[in-house]
């Protein structure tokens, strides 16, 4: 298995000790992003029905601006003197299960009611990553408010789709991607037994 190293250099004023420390919560934040990029092309290549091409040319928009984020991520990693974990076997060690994407072919409301918890996956573990960090280190506590404001910008484009005119969302009270993708579809009247929706992954 490949190795990631403590960190054998820092910025100037911050330990090698330190650096390490926020390295590895860091690390966890590009497996989040790197997962989140590869859902939202699998989404762009898996959505049918009506609202495809909408919802096919918005992911290939908030892939690409996640695949930013990766970038930033990974080299503010490197900045601090740690190696940036994005071969697989790493991207899998430091990954939540929580992550799985339930989806496979799916109407494109269930993808995006599957999509604003996998969202809000990520942007609750950047906030939380954010609390430790900051105190740390306020430049890389800088990064995740950067990549924060971009994910919750992408979030709102998901979520307008599922809120009513009083800003209620269909999705509100869906415990998993797969109960969000059916409330979702139930509330515009389309049908996905959750045996169908969790088999099409």
């Amino acid at each position: 298995m490949t190795q990631v190293k403590t960190n054998q250099f820092a910025p100037p004023g911050l330990s090698p000790d330190a650096a390490t420390a926020i390295t590895e919560a860091l690390q966890r934040r590009l497996a989040s992003l790197i997962d989140l990029s590869l859902t939202l092309k699998h989404v762009h290549w898996n959505v049918v029905g009506p609202g495809f091409m909408s919802l096919h040319k918005l992911m290939d928009e908030q892939a690409a601006a996640v695949s930013t984020l990766v970038d930033e991520m990974a080299e503010r990693i490197t900045t601090l003197g740690g190696v940036a974990a994005g071969l697989p076997d790493l991207i899998s060690r430091y990954r939540s299960s929580d992550e799985d994407y339930a989806l496979g072919r799916a109407p494109a409301t269930a993808h995006l009611g599957a999509l604003e918890k996998a969202y809000a996956g990520v942007i609750g573990g950047h906030r939380e990553s954010l609390d430790q960090i900051e105190r740390l280190d306020p430049v890389s506590g800088d990064v995740l408010v950067g990549q924060i404001r971009v994910l919750e910008l992408n979030q709102w484009f998901i979520r307008a789709h599922l809120a009513d005119i009083d800003g209620e969302l269909s999705t509100a009270g869906a415990s998993d991607e797969v109960d969000a993708a059916l409330d979702a579809l139930e509330a515009t009247g389309e049908v996905l037994s959750a045996d169908k929706a969790s088999a099409t992954a």
